[in-house]
């Protein structure tokens, strides 16, 4: 079984030496880029891929209906003291009641039949905090592991380091 504690659990010696390549690549070149790597583990499948940050809004789309410029108004307009009801008529005027209608349908569908939790404002944190650590000179890679098919959990987002609590442990 897993340890949240310790995300890199479970990993082959290999999955291991790989990490630790790359750490050591990503050490050499500290430069924020959109080809910095991302790791996914799928630990149904005990996998850990390298993706590129550039391509994980493909791999893993984030989900925005909560950002729909629709709700974000509303939300904005409640903020400045306008009653919910005045906030969703001038939503109403400013967008269509049509395209309204949709984004909330689509925020509740998206509640309701929650296949993950990697919505858009979590996605775009991981990349601020990414930048910041590699423009402080910080050797640093996130790791996403996915959930088990079927389970309660979340995604699991990790700062994979050489001082990660497995990475010390790497003789087998």
């Amino acid at each position: 079984m897993d340890d949240p504690a310790h995300p890199l659990g479970g990993l082959t010696s290999r999955q291991r030496q790989g990490l630790q390549n790359l750490l050591n690549d990503l050490r050499g070149s500290l430069a924020w880029s959109w080809q910095l790597p991302v790791l996914i583990r799928q630990r149904c499948w005990l996998r850990l891929e390298t993706i590129q940050l550039g391509e994980l809004h493909r791999w893993l789309p984030p989900d925005g209906c909560e950002d729909a410029p629709e709700l974000s108004r509303y939300r904005e307009l409640v903020a400045l003291g306008w009653s919910p009801l005045q906030a969703q008529e001038r939503c109403w005027q400013e967008f269509g009641d049509d395209d309204c209608r949709i984004a909330l349908q689509r925020f509740w569908a998206s509640q309701h039949d929650r296949k993950h939790d990697w919505t858009l404002q979590r996605y775009l944190a991981m990349i601020c905090r990414y930048r910041q650590s590699i423009e402080a000179g910080v050797t640093t890679i996130p790791m996403l592991v996915l959930p088990r098919n079927g389970a309660a959990t979340d995604h699991q987002l990790h700062w994979v380091t050489d001082s990660t609590p497995p990475m010390r442990h790497t003789c087998a």
